[in-house]
């Protein structure tokens, strides 16, 4: 494992804090984004929050894994549906995303699936 996913997401909170006292505008401007693009519409929010877990994975990007898999299971998620969604991150991704599969993200539902009582 990388490092802890709960001590991810401390940092990513923290660390939007700090982002936003130095660039407050900017920070902002990606959080109403961030909010924008996950509001229901054609699609539910679960429906997007395991889209935007599937990207994370396929980028390897570390923390968006943790936040978006937090995010997918607060927004109604289910550890099976997760796991499909990381098989399809998969396939795009390619053997990139394996070592993030079996570590960081099985490690981030293990971790707060819980927290949503799943």
């Amino acid at each position: 494992m990388e490092r802890d996913p709960r001590e991810m997401w401390n940092d990513i909170s923290s660390g939007l804090e700090a982002l936003s006292k130095a660039d407050g505008e900017n920070c902002q401007a990606f959080l109403n984004l961030n909010e924008t693009a996950l509001k229901p519409g054609a699609l539910d929010v679960k429906t997007k929050t395991l889209i935007v877990a599937a990207i994370a994975l396929a980028c390897c990007s570390g923390h968006c894994i943790v936040g978006r898999v937090r995010g997918a299971l607060e927004a109604g998620a289910t550890r099976q549906e997760l796991l499909e969604a990381a098989a399809l991150a998969r396939l795009m991704g390619g053997s990139l995303t394996i070592g993030p599969s079996v570590t960081l993200f099985l490690d981030a539902i293990n971790t707060f699936a819980p927290d949503f009582g799943k």
